[in-house]
């Protein structure tokens, strides 16, 4: 079998690879806060007399684009837009700190400040809990302030402080469940100095119209790539009809 067969298969995952990434990316484009995933295409030589001719090809996700997206005002005291390289601190489904550009909070039925995925929002010391029937807004510096009706005109009283924290000089990486983690483990510390726009959101950073023309090109390219392994087929019946003895 004419090597040439396992370049091109590399390269047929690679494309793949690269198909899901732009899938997931479109798929997310309303998504408050998302981040575009970044692919990153490497070629792979085995070094060697005779070996280094082809190269295979290794495609991963290598992280996300961190432009900043629209800011889209709501008028909900709830939603908050973070600017910058400022991340909000969340629980993660398993218990671990992470962190999100997602903004759009709400309060759970046990009165717990969830964002739009439902995580529990963190403070410096833990989940942020609301007192029952009470009206909340939130501070640019991230303070969360509570407002009981039945006290008439009492002025609002803090009952916590988003943790906002910076990722600069901190590598963080994206999951699969769509969260920043830093690497190695570990947690980002508050950065005191850091504001969110209060009553807005900030949209998804995936430009649709880029998108879809990844995706053609990436359709283009696994074509072109299927071909090869046609051509490395046909030259493999072609060089076995040569050397077959006449009968």
């Amino acid at each position: 079998m004419d090597h040439l067969i396992y370049t091109a298969y590399s390269g047929l995952s690679a494309s793949m690879t690269q198909q899901r990434v732009i899938a997931n990316n479109l798929a997310n484009t309303q998504t408050t806060g998302f981040r575009a995933e970044l692919l990153a295409s490497t070629p792979v030589t085995v070094k060697g007399s005779g070996l280094e001719a082809r190269a295979m090809t290794d495609a991963q996700v290598r992280g996300a684009s961190t432009h900043q997206g629209d800011l889209m005002p709501t008028g909900n005291p709830l939603d908050v837009a973070l600017t910058g390289d400022t991340m909000l601190a969340v629980q993660a489904s398993d218990g671990t700190e992470a962190y999100t550009r997602r903004g759009d909070l709400s309060v759970d039925a046990n009165g717990t400040l969830v964002n739009g995925e439902g995580l529990p929002v963190l403070s410096d010391t833990g989940p942020i809990t609301v007192p029952p029937d009470n009206k909340l807004t939130i501070s640019p510096d991230g303070t969360v302030l509570a407002s009981d009706p039945a006290q008439g005109q009492a002025p609002p009283t803090a009952i916590g402080r988003l943790k906002l924290a910076s990722t600069t000089g901190s590598e963080v990486e994206k999951g699969l469940d769509g969260l920043f983690r830093v690497v190695g483990g570990g947690v980002l510390p508050t950065d005191d100095a850091a504001k969110l726009v209060p009553a807005t959101l900030e949209k998804s950073n995936v430009n649709p119209t880029q998108v879809l023309v990844d995706m053609v090109d990436a359709q283009r390219l696994f074509d072109m790539r299927a071909k090869v392994v046609s051509a490395a087929k046909d030259n493999d019946e072609k060089s076995t009809a040569l050397m077959a003895l006449p009968a």
